[in-house]
């Protein structure tokens, strides 16, 4: 009789290290804004007053006019050429510069753009954990990567909520998330616009906002599918809880 073989047991993926990576991300996703904004001077809150009412509300209109755009140009750009990841990163910074080259006016103008590039790279992230950004529910998340609201404040972040369930939008379901996420949207771009509103050094700003607006909500969309990857292979209880203890500040003893 032929001796046992005894085989070394397989073990199980550790998703702790993979978390803890995450919630590192996930704490140091806005500095790079905050420290360009840091270098810019000036109070962003101040200038936020600064803009004419008529232009917030402007602002976020056509920001949920280029949401719709977006998502529906979105598929046709996934069928043209690979630019790789600084595909988006310099197109996001040339829009930047020409939209902040001429003030107020060509920035709010430039923000479809900005959006759509923002939405592709948003959409990449989801391609790169192994999801299907055609499928009506990706789709639906990537829109709401947007609800990590501004990489200029602290309080924001992943919305875990979208672990529990996966829902498809479509119709004027698509309207209702769009008008949901644009104000939060509008707002982290108004902010961004008050930064970069003065012509000429605009332009500098632009390009740089843009970039690291751009890193921000790419890391936000990472961070969020590597989530939902894990919640659908672990369950999305444990996921949510190992996530939520990653990310909290220690306490000293």
């Amino acid at each position: 009789m032929d001796a046992e073989i005894n085989l070394p047991a397989i073990a199980a993926p550790d998703r702790s290290a993979e978390i803890a990576a995450l919630a590192r991300r996930y704490r140091r996703a806005n500095g790079p804004v905050m420290g360009l904004v840091n270098r810019l001077g000036g109070s962003l809150e101040a200038r936020m007053e600064s803009l004419p009412e008529g232009v917030r509300r402007q602002i976020e209109t056509v920001t949920e006019r280029a949401l719709l755009a977006a998502h529906g140009l979105a598929g046709i750009g996934a069928r043209g050429p690979d630019l790789g990841r600084n595909g988006p990163m310099a197109a996001a910074m040339l829009s930047g510069a020409v939209g902040g080259a001429g003030g107020l006016v060509t920035s709010v103008a430039e923000l479809p753009v900005t959006v759509t590039v923002m939405l592709h790279a948003i959409r990449n992230a989801a391609v790169e954990q192994g999801f299907d950004p055609d499928d009506p529910a990706i789709r639906a998340e990537c829109l709401r990567v947007f609800t990590a609201g501004s990489p200029l404040a602290s309080d924001d972040g992943v919305n875990t909520s979208f672990l529990s369930a996966r829902l498809t939008v479509t119709g004027p379901a698509l309207q209702r998330l769009v008008a949901t996420v644009a104000p939060k949207l509008a707002t982290a771009l108004g902010q961004k616009l008050a930064a970069q509103a003065v012509p000429v050094l605009g332009a500098v700003a632009g390009a740089g906002l843009n970039a690291a607006f751009l890193r921000y909500y790419r890391e936000m969309a990472e961070i969020r599918f590597a989530l939902l990857r894990l919640a659908e292979q672990h369950g999305a209880e444990a996921i949510l809880d190992a996530f939520a203890r990653a990310v909290a500040p220690k306490r000293l003893g």
